[in-house]
């Protein structure tokens, strides 16, 4: 059995430039057996998946929940997990040190913390502040009893600030202040993204949104990650409502034909964990 340690160095090393770790999003059991099986070496909870999985909007998940997610994403499957905190439910760096300690105590690979701050008047954190949250978490997960992947994120292009400069400004803080990982969701232009990764000395994960470009183009240019953040859970729930949709207004089954797909799926999932 693979230590909780053990996993978070082998996620580390699956981050190479120009060799990027594909990296899914399960919003549970059942669909982290169902990647894995697929041949990817590692996962990442969702969010905004798993909050849809409880009939919420993102940023309504509690720490407690959060954990329990994250754990029981980690219980099913032996690949190395990494966990979508949020702003690690706390304002202070003390705070967010004790949801990194928390973290650490499921058997996670490794975690994230964002720098959106939940405040419509300032929504992005002011970057001393935020640098010194990642410090406090960067700590918390370098030297508790299994050490974590820290990837920090910079959330300005999802909440209305596309400002490449102080982006950068940011990553390169949080990269002084100890992260192992740098993320900023929402870019999209090839030249930005080039710019960014040559401005850090981190591992740089890019969020597969539309309009962004393809894993061989970000390859190409030095990114170490991409995720897909929520993207397959609500691909999944397209295909329920789709579904739903033909068998409400035209009585008819189509929908079996990827029914039987989806089950043949994870059968073999579960059967290869037997």
């Amino acid at each position: 059995m693979t230590t909780q340690t053990e996993k978070a160095t082998q996620f580390l090393e699956l981050h190479r430039p120009g060799d990027p770790l594909l990296l899914p999003n399960p919003w549970d059991q059942g669909s982290a057996r169902i990647l894995a099986s697929l041949g990817f070496r590692a996962l990442a909870t969702t969010s905004s998946g798993f909050a849809a999985s409880l009939g919420r909007l993102d940023g309504s998940v509690t720490l407690d929940e959060a954990l329990a997610y994250a754990a029981a994403i980690v219980g099913a499957t032996d690949l190395p997990v990494s966990a979508d905190l949020e702003n690690c439910y706390a304002y202070d760096p003390a705070g967010v040190a004790r949801t990194v300690d928390l973290a650490g105590q499921t058997g996670l690979a490794g975690c994230s913390l964002e720098d959106f701050s939940g405040n419509d008047n300032e929504p992005i954190y002011p970057i001393s502040m935020a640098a010194d949250r990642v410090t406090a978490a960067a700590h918390a997960a370098h030297t508790g009893p299994a050490r974590l992947v820290l990837t920090a994120r910079a959330e300005n292009y999802l909440h209305g600030r596309p400002d490449l400069t102080d982006t950068i400004a940011r990553l390169q803080a949080y990269q002084e202040a100890g992260a192992d990982v740098l993320y900023a969701p929402g870019l999209t232009s090839l030249t930005d993204i080039r710019q960014l990764v040559q401005a850090v000395d981190r591992p740089v994960n890019v969020l597969a949104i539309a309009g962004a470009p393809s894993v061989s183009e970000l390859a190409a240019v030095g990114v170490s990650r991409v995720s897909v953040g929520g993207a397959f859970a609500f691909a999944a729930y397209s295909a329920l409502a789709d579904a739903a949709a033909e068998f409400r207004d035209k009585g008819t089954y189509g929908y079996l034909v990827g029914s039987v797909n989806g089950r043949q799926n994870f059968q073999r999932a579960v059967e290869a964990d037997l």
